[in-house]
């Protein structure tokens, strides 16, 4: 099992200063430039530091919110292709629902891969239901124009002669990408799937699913996954072929191992935090997420994040929070793999809205040093699996 680490790089000092939702409603009045800039570059420090411990990096995308900063996943992946030596670069991911020129988006995504020298990995994914409001995009039909998107920047990417375009949603006169991709014939492409009905459309491409603290509902993900990919290529998926993403504290101080789990319920109720109407608008879910959605205990929040759980026991027996001493952590994380059938990709969320950097960084820290080697243990090594499963 190799290990991404993650940050939301929210803007978390505005949270106090407006009562009501966090993503969309909250004015941008409410946050301080400075403190921005002072944040920004903060959770590029521990970017940095994960890369120095062994870990490769995570980075997302959002729009209109504090709880996520990061507009821009391509530049901050550019910045990262500088700055880390040794790490793989997910970007989870490209809105490419919402955006209206797909090419943009195989360009970027070419330059942060030929900067790195061929670390990147591509995600591609529909983005979060307030985000339409941002873009002027019509939930029904979101799919299509994913589809649609997805096959011109493959195409971009992997056609070396001009070519012309001429979509349902997008036309081109002339797409001729420089630079190309270093990973040809494309950068391993990744997409985020909560449900057995994302996991089904996602295993046919071959493509790495990642599953967002959805805790042990992930199985039903995971197996579903599973299955269509050997129904497809009429062999089993390695694990590498699956990520869940969790948070971690990881500590032997019990103060700031109480800090680090405060952060952790703070983001959980971060995420509550919205519109309703924002998390689900008509034709942007699956019906299969939006049963479980129905069947979330209330105050859970949107998709089941926290489980209903009320201390830091129940979110570890959930699945969300990892945390504690290094062997307790890797005790966690080896017991959810083992319930959910195995993963290949474990996506650290190791700074939590308000945790100190200073906290942030002896977690990474210890994590790198203790966990990691374990962790390399769970999953069997195979140096050519992304690029086996994405040409599968």
């Amino acid at each position: 099992m190799d290990v991404y680490f993650f940050s939301e790089q929210s803007h978390y000092p505005a949270w106090g200063k407006f009562d009501g939702m966090l993503r969309g409603d909250i004015p941008n009045k409410h946050g301080d430039p400075q403190v921005s800039s002072q944040l920004l570059n903060g959770y590029l420090d521990l970017y940095q530091l994960a890369d120095q411990c062994g870990m490769n990096v995570m980075v997302n995308e959002h729009h209109i919110a504090s709880t996520c900063m990061n507009n821009s996943i391509t530049l901050t992946l550019a910045v990262l292709a500088r700055i880390t030596k040794n790490a793989r670069l997910l970007g989870l991911g490209s809105i490419i629902t919402n955006r209206p020129d797909p090419i943009r988006v195989a360009e970027e995504y070419s330059i942060v891969d030929s900067i790195s020298g061929g670390r990147l990995d591509m995600g591609l994914v529909k983005g979060a239901g307030w985000e339409l409001y941002a873009s002027n995009a019509n939930p029904s039909g979101g799919m299509d124009r994913f589809w649609e998107a997805h096959d011109l920047i493959l195409a971009a990417m992997t056609r070396h002669e001009p070519f012309s375009w001429e979509g349902e949603h997008f036309e081109y006169r002339c797409v001729n990408l420089w630079p190309r991709p270093v990973q040809q014939d494309h950068p391993p492409v990744w997409f985020t799937g909560n449900s057995p009905g994302s996991a089904k459309l996602t295993a046919p491409k071959g493509y790495v699913n990642a599953a967002f603290l959805t805790g042990p509902a992930a199985k039903q993900t995971f197996d579903a996954y599973r299955e269509t990919y050997e129904e497809t290529f009429g062999h089993k998926a390695h694990p590498d072929r699956l990520a869940y993403l969790g948070m971690v504290a990881c500590s032997r101080d019990k103060a700031q191992t109480e800090r680090n789990i405060e952060a952790a319920f703070a983001y959980l109720a971060s995420v509550a935090r919205m519109r309703p109407a924002h998390v689900n608008p008509p034709g942007y879910s699956h019906y299969q997420a939006i049963t479980s959605m129905m069947q979330t205990p209330p105050g859970a929040g949107p998709g089941g994040m926290g489980g209903g759980a009320t201390n830091a026991e129940d979110l570890a027996k959930a699945g969300i929070l990892f945390w504690g001493e290094p062997e307790r952590v890797v005790d966690q994380i080896a017991a959810f793999n083992e319930l959910v059938g195995g993963f290949g990709h474990f996506l650290n969320m190791g700074q939590n809205a308000h945790q100190p950097f200073e906290d942030a960084r002896d977690s990474i820290e210890m994590f790198g040093e203790f966990c990691l080697p374990e962790l390399a243990k769970l999953t069997p090594a195979r140096e050519t699996a992304a690029k086996e499963s994405v040409n599968a």
